[in-house]
């Protein structure tokens, strides 16, 4: 008998609730429900729970602090649902951990197809990781990890990571850089670049931040022979 996927709402509005309650149950999935911060937290951090869709806006704790605790501990995807659709409530949904941001109000046919897609990639098969000094990236889940600690970086911070890492043992300038990993971001020059690697080594630190090598004059390499 095949298993039923099941999602965590996070959300104090009841109405919404009750909506996504009964839609997602004629779509075939399973669900429980958290109103309020700290109980969502503890049912995230459970781990028993295929996908999540949070609200922003709640009682006790934030939709932002909430994301920032799972992110740290557990891979689960979330979604985000707010009445908050402004474009910092997006990118900061994105840059704390959500792999989607759905702003209300919203169809339940177009959250199904969200959280099918989002099921889909997981089960997808093998999942593309790619390692240096410790520390391992999945580019599926946009997660790094040493060992089981997660690591927190921003979803350019990734990008920046993932491309010099994509191209190990290749100096990249920072014009490649910046159009390959932070051209969404609107804020592409040299000193941006700089940055983010800065950012980047005083998070990973150790041996892989020793990977991030500055080529004078060019911009960076990742250095696997540093690991």
């Amino acid at each position: 008998m095949e298993t039923r996927a099941q999602v965590l709402i996070i959300e104090d509005d009841l109405g919404v609730v009750q909506g996504l309650v009964r839609g997602l149950a004629r779509a075939g999935f399973d669900t429980r429900v958290a109103m309020r911060g700290d109980a969502a937290l503890e049912a995230v951090l459970e781990d028993s729970v295929d996908l999540v869709l949070l609200d922003l806006m709640l009682p006790e704790r934030s939709g932002f602090e909430i994301l920032d605790a799972v992110r740290s501990r557990v891979s689960v995807p979330i979604l985000v649902l707010s009445a908050r659709d402004d474009l910092d409530s997006r990118l900061q949904s994105f840059d704390s951990g959500a792999v989607d941001f759905i702003p209300k109000p919203f169809f339940i046919e177009e959250i199904v197809a969200r959280i099918r897609t989002r099921l889909a990639l997981r089960d997808a098969g093998p999942r593309r990781e790619l390692s240096l000094g410790g520390v391992t990236l999945d580019l599926d889940a946009r997660t790094a990890h040493r060992g089981a600690e997660a690591l927190k970086l921003t979803r350019f911070e990734f990008n920046v990571l993932a491309y010099l890492r994509e191209n190990a043992g290749r100096a990249q300038t920072r014009s490649q850089i910046a159009e390959h990993a932070l051209s969404e971001s609107g804020e592409c020059d040299d000193r941006t670049v700089d940055s983010h690697i800065s950012r980047i080594r005083k998070k990973l630190g150790g041996r892989a931040a020793e990977c991030v090598k500055t080529v004078w004059g060019i911009g960076y390499r990742c250095d696997l022979e540093s690991a």
